[in-house]
């Protein structure tokens, strides 16, 4: 088996790809590792808080790494803290790094620019896959997810803050993928296969929030996507959500 690392951003597909990786046992997982805003104590791009995170990694039962950057982290200090963090894993003996990404070419190809730089090479498991069939077994699996962030300029309000299942899919406009693999939506994972026990927590309020990204700052987040990047020069709703 070989020794990999699973980029976990507490999301539905991080969380579908991270259960198949586990279970075909091709690659050794023994840890998540997961970029944070160190400035609100927050899951990258996600905004979910951190304690929400630990407390899914605590029912996965796989040891964590969290990366942090600053809210106003420019792009070569990013770059210069993601390789060194890297570098760092393989010293580790890590041979592989895991992503749930599914379609976006351009995300792919910067990932793995930068992970040949170290001597790493990425796995993808849901990479090509009809994003309908990925959410059908998402949801028959039994893994459950709420949206915590949706696209103002695409999606309502109504959106953020809800389950997903078969009716909030159905109510999603043509345009949106229903994996919202465009940047579209980002969820947190709070039950299913991979936990020992749900993940409990209460739903607070809903902000708006606006975003301002210069070219040179794309490069600020891994997890980010071109899409994503220029939907930052927008508004996102957000549902902040508390452990219980």
């Amino acid at each position: 088996m070989h020794k990999a690392y699973f980029n976990w951003s507490t999301g539905k597909d991080s969380a579908l790809a991270l259960y198949k990786t586990l279970q075909h046992k091709t690659y050794k997982i023994d840890l998540l590792v997961t970029t944070i805003n160190k400035d609100f104590n927050r899951v990258s791009m996600h905004g979910l808080r951190n304690e929400l995170l630990y407390a899914q990694v605590k029912s996965i039962g796989i040891p964590l790494k969290t990366i942090a950057f600053s809210a106003k982290v420019t792009m070569d200090d990013y770059s210069e803290i993601m390789k060194e963090n890297m570098n760092s894993l393989v010293l580790e003996n890590y041979t592989h790094s895991v992503f749930g990404d599914i379609f976006l070419e351009d995300l792919k190809k910067y990932r793995d620019t930068k992970l040949t730089q170290v001597g790493i090479k990425g796995v993808y498991p849901l990479w090509k896959k009809d994003t309908k069939h990925i959410i059908n077994e998402f949801l028959s699996l039994g893994f459950k997810a709420i949206t915590v962030c949706v696209n103002a300029t695409l999606l309502g309000k109504e959106f953020v803050g809800r389950i997903i299942d078969e009716q909030f899919l159905e109510e999603l406009p043509e345009s949106v993928d229903v994996c919202g693999e465009n940047g579209e939506f980002h969820t947190f994972v709070f039950d299913g296969p991979l936990f020992s026990k749900p993940i409990p927590f209460k739903i607070g309020e809903k902000v708006l929030r606006s975003y301002t990204l210069n070219d040179n700052d794309k490069d600020s987040n891994h997890n980010s996507t071109d899409q994503e990047m220029k939907s930052l020069n927008t508004y996102f709703w957000y549902c902040d959500l508390a452990l219980e």
